[in-house]
Formats: structure tokens, sequence, C-alpha cells
């Protein structure tokens, strides 16, 4: 009897973490898209750099004074800076410059379709590196997910012939590195709490962004050094930096942690549909092609997710 109550609430706690962590999870991707529609006002006036530079290091700034206040200055000498600065600045700096440079090179179609792909990238590392088992449902999920994400960006298969051909491959490199960075910072980053992790990792991010900036503006002079500040762009900033990413990136890093980058990244998929629902409260038409690929992603991440409820 004690024994079948323990298994119980073992059990009991295991289908609560799995229901929070994947609660935690739409809130981080519906915070995240957010920051989409303030970062597209901020492209009218500013270059992509300038952007995401100020984007790091103002949400650097706010995480950093958010994580002292709640867990006090000693935590910072028992941080491990360096590594969170190589997998904050390969897993998400780099990341997103290769980002930029698949949608320079193809279009804003095949950047979309990045989203898409971020789940293959993670799942595939999970079964080389933690040795994952691809269960009957995780693969149905899998399938709908992918389906359910191309569907959300709004993409049609013409537009997306290029990319079946040559942009596969630039699409999947920028995914499989931002799966990377997250799946490093839980794995590489142990007794750390989310804001923590969230917090190191972004001083990579920001550093990583600050010297392409320097890079970009000084030595190849390709970027004016001072654009226009106004109230307005302060405040779309501090919706792209403070919500758009350090908000939503510790959310983000507490569900990997529960969930797993496989299963986490399967949310990302639906983020298409999030940015598309802010537009449309802004008035943008909506898009019923978006809700039903939405729709299937959500149907995918809940049967994927099957074997770990019943286990």
């Amino acid at each position: 009897m004690l024994w079948k109550k323990y298994h119980s609430d073992i059990s009991k706690h295991k289908d609560s973490e799995i229901i929070k962590s994947n609660a935690i999870l739409v809130a981080a991707i519906s915070i995240f898209a957010l920051g989409f529609p303030a970062a597209e006002y901020l492209l009218d006036d500013w270059d992509v750099v300038t952007v995401i530079t100020v984007r790091n290091v103002f949400a650097f700034v706010l995480l950093f004074f958010i994580w002292i206040a709640l867990e006090g200055s000693s935590i910072l000498r028992a941080a491990n800076w360096i590594k969170g600065f190589w997998i904050g600045g390969i897993g998400f700096g780099i990341g997103s410059f290769l980002l930029l440079i698949v949608q320079s090179l193809t279009t804003p179609v095949i950047a979309a379709l990045t989203a898409a792909t971020m789940p293959l990238a993670a799942v595939t590392l999970e079964v080389i590196l933690d040795g994952r088992k691809i269960t009957r449902w995780f693969l149905i999920g899998i399938i709908l997910v992918l389906f359910g994400g191309f569907l959300a960006t709004g993409a049609t298969y013409e537009g997306a012939s290029f990319g079946l051909r040559l942009g596969t491959l630039l699409v999947f490199i920028p995914a499989a590195i931002f799966a990377w960075g997250s799946r490093a910072t839980v794995k590489n980053l142990p007794g750390m709490t989310s804001l923590g992790r969230a917090t190191i990792t972004t001083f990579g991010m920001a550093i990583f962004t600050l010297v392409l900036y320097v890079i970009c503006n000084y030595l190849l002079q390709l970027i004016e050094p001072y654009p226009e500040i106004t109230i307005r762009h302060f405040g779309l900033l501090l919706i792209y930096s403070w919500l758009g990413f350090a908000i939503s990136q510790i959310f983000w890093i507490r569900g990997v942690s529960g969930l797993g980058i496989g299963i986490a990244s399967f949310h990302l998929n639906a983020l298409p549909f999030y940015v598309m629902l802010f537009l449309f409260l802004l008035g943008e038409s909506w898009n019923w092609q978006q809700t039903v690929g939405a729709i299937i992603v959500i149907t995918g991440v809940m049967l994927s997710q099957i074997k770990l409820v019943n286990d």
C-alpha cells in the first residue's frame, strides 16, 4: 500500500510538472511574440544590428538587477560567467546573426520557416546527446508540429520551393544553434535558477552583438552610429527587450528545464500565430491559415507528451 501511494504521489507530481511547464512555455512564447510588432516599428528607423545590440544590452541590464534583487549579490561570485558567456554568445548570439544572413540570402518566407525546423533540430540533439527514444506518439507529434508550424508561418509551398532545394540547410543551421544553446543552458549550468541561467547567457549574447556592432560600425562602416531616439523609440525598445526577450527568456529556460529542449521547441511553432494575434489587435487582418496551423501545433504538442503522462 505504501509503495502504491508513493508511486501515485510521484505520478501526480510528474503530471503537475508537465502541465506547469507547458503553461510556462505558452506564456514564454506569447510574451516573446510581443517583441515582433515592436521590432517591426523600430526597423523602420534603425538598422538591424543596432536594434539587436540595444535589445540585448537592455535585456541583460534588466535581468542582472532582477537577479541581484531576488537572489542577492553573493550569487554573482558563484555563477559560472565564462561558461554562460560562451553558451550565450554562440547559442543565442551567433544564432541570431545567422538568422539575419538566412533572410538576406533567401526570402522572409524561408526565414520564417526557421521556426518550423526548430523541433527537428532539438529532437536530433536529444537523440544524439541524451539518448531519447522516439515513441509512436512522439513521432506523430513531431509530424503535426512541423506541418502546423509551416502553416502557422503563413507560407505556401510555392513560396517555399527555394527552401526545399538550397535553403533547407541554411534554415536548419541557426535553428540547430538555438536548440543547442537552450539545451546547453539547462544541462551545463546546474544548480542555478532559470533567472540566473537567463542572465549569464544573455550577458554572452550582449557581448557578442556589441562586438558585432563595433565591427559593422567602426571597421566596416556599414551602419549609422547614432540613430534617432525618441520617446516612441524608447517605449518600443522596452517592449522588445524587456518583455519580448528578457522576461520571456526566463520562462523559456524554465520550460526547457521541465520538458527538455525537444518538446519545449514544439511550442515555438505556434509563434507566428501569437504574432498575428497581436497584430490583429493592432488593426491587422485575421489569418485563418495561421490559426489552423496553431491548432495543429497544439495537437502535436499534446500527442507528443502522451508517453510522459502515462509513465
